[in-house]
């Protein structure tokens, strides 16, 4: 898969399909190819597909992974330029947990670009309690097995002075105010899904109805049992989902045609 050379950074990214462009956007430490297991090949069937790994994650390495107060938007800022040099002026989003994050600041930084939305275990701010239950799991060795072997076998050694940035990083933005976005969702112009796990240990409910109150385009669909990896757990149901409303934008019923149109 190739690489593409960007102002600052070398990025990897995944592509699959063609037609038009949709951007999968991973979470924090995340890759296209480890996040969207389910959603590249599937997606790929009526969709250009690009599935990057963001700045200092997984093949878009080095630069060494840093987190300064502006992090996220430097990620927004690293999407929109390499959607431009790959020839995309208009394109659909989907993002989860911190791409969740990263897709509505680019929405919101360039919304003639961004023409659907779909987020999943996104936080438009950080409250204490997110801010606690990230330091809960800062020790690498409260992680489930099947997590370390997934990010061991893509950093290696590094992978706990990563994570350990990573959370420092949270609590200094934190520290600044915790506003991630909550200010700028009013600028989202695009028709915006907003998905959630009920059960997310990690995004409580008032984050997507915070997001879904502040886009003036957005529905809000919920899974019962759902935790942060909706799209793997529940991946043929999220991925119907997910169709339905880029194809058709008002309507997310599992019951989608089989040609995509982004209106």
């Amino acid at each position: 898969m190739p690489k593409i050379k960007l102002p600052e950074i070398t990025m990897y990214y995944e592509s699959c399909g063609a037609g038009e462009p949709l951007l999968l956007l991973p979470g924090a430490l995340g890759t296209g190819e480890s996040d969207f297991h389910y959603q590249i090949p599937w997606f790929g069937q009526c969709c250009q597909v690009i599935a990057p790994d963001p700045r200092g994650y997984g093949r878009s390495r080095p630069p060494e992974r840093n987190y300064p107060l502006g992090f996220y938007q430097r990620d927004a800022e690293d999407m929109l330029a390499l959607m431009s040099a790959l020839g995309h002026e208009s394109f659909a989003i989907m993002g989860w947990s911190d791409g969740a994050n990263i897709a509505v600041l680019m929405a919101a930084q360039q919304p003639s670009c961004v023409k659907r939305l779909i987020l999943w275990g996104g936080n438009s701010f950080l409250t204490h309690e997110e801010l606690t239950a990230f330091q809960a799991i800062r020790s690498i060795s409260s992680w489930s097995p099947r997590a370390v072997e997934g990010m061991r076998h893509t950093y290696g050694d590094a992978l706990d002075g990563l994570w350990e940035r990573y959370i420092t990083g949270l609590e200094e933005l934190y520290s600044s105010g915790g506003d991630i976005y909550q200010s700028r969702l009013h600028l989202v112009q695009c028709p915006t899904l907003i998905l959630h796990g009920e059960k997310d240990p990690l995004v409580p409910s008032l984050h997507p109805a915070a997001i879904h109150r502040g886009i003036a385009k957005s529905q809000l669909h919920t899974f019962p049992e759902g935790k942060h990896n909706i799209h793997i757990k529940y991946s043929e149901e999220f991925n119907q989902i997910a169709f339905s409303f880029l194809a058709h934008g008002d309507n997310v019923s599992s019951g989608a045609n089989t040609s995509l149109y982004l209106q």
